[in-house]
């Protein structure tokens, strides 16, 4: 999603600059990221940044031409401003009210037409929500799943990020898109039987019947369904 999304911008980009922040125990996550990027712009590099000097240390063998690891956290020691950081389970252990502050730390440091994607996967990587914010703030949340292993929607929520994982209660936009997308998914059952990707597209063409759906189908097919900020916005916020 990153490579398609952001493809555009780091290829404009004298120095296009990525980082992995909050790689965790191994590096294997910045070591796809520079990868996945490369076929978007060769010249990518990336940056994994930890606040465990112990990783950082680790990670050093598999530092190679483009990759390097750097020890720091929210300030992002570079030297450049990036055009993108990516985020992927750091906020899980934060309150819901310190999102944005970091939110606004992260964005600060990015270039100007630079991309914060903040969110929340599973171990695997087969269910994955994230916030997808640039400069000014959020923008869009992405929701994207390994289409074979989805029962239903909603089994999304438990991969929430920091800001709406604590909302997905009734009165809130992101438990109604919830609550529809599984009316959506349910009701184009019918399609199971030419696959779940299939089964995902019906019920995405559906749901956005009644939310703006900011993608099309070359990017469902993927299973993934993005929608804006404002539309899944808590309540008071």
């Amino acid at each position: 999603w990153i490579a398609d999304a952001h493809g555009p911008a780091l290829r404009r980009a004298g120095t296009p600059v990525a980082v992995d922040l909050g790689y965790g125990a191994a590096p294997w996550t910045a070591v796809e990221l520079l990868d996945r990027l490369r076929t978007a712009e060769p010249r990518t590099v990336v940056a994994g940044i930890e606040i465990d000097p112990e990783r950082v240390a680790a990670a050093q063998p598999y530092a190679r031409e483009g990759l390097t690891f750097v020890h720091g956290g929210f300030e992002v020691p570079l030297d450049v401003r990036p055009l993108l950081i990516r985020a992927a389970n750091v906020l899980r252990q934060y309150d819901e009210d310190q999102v944005a502050e970091v939110w606004g730390r992260l964005c600060s440091r990015l270039a100007p037409d630079g991309l914060l994607v903040e969110g929340t996967c599973d171990e695997i990587g087969r269910r994955h929500v994230w916030v997808a914010l640039g400069p000014e703030g959020p923008r869009t949340v992405t929701f994207a799943t390994r289409l074979g292993s989805l029962e239903r929607p909603s089994d999304l929520a438990e991969r929430l990020p920091k800001a709406l994982i604590h909302r997905n209660v009734p009165g809130e936009p992101v438990h109604a898109f919830l609550r529809d997308f599984d009316r959506a998914w349910a009701t184009a059952s019918p399609y199971a039987s030419l696959g779940a990707r299939q089964r995902w597209i019906a019920a995405v063409r559906a749901v956005s019947g009644d939310w703006p759906v900011t993608d099309g189908a070359r990017r469902w097919r993927q299973g993934e369904i993005t929608v804006p900020w404002d539309a899944l916005r808590p309540s008071g916020r």
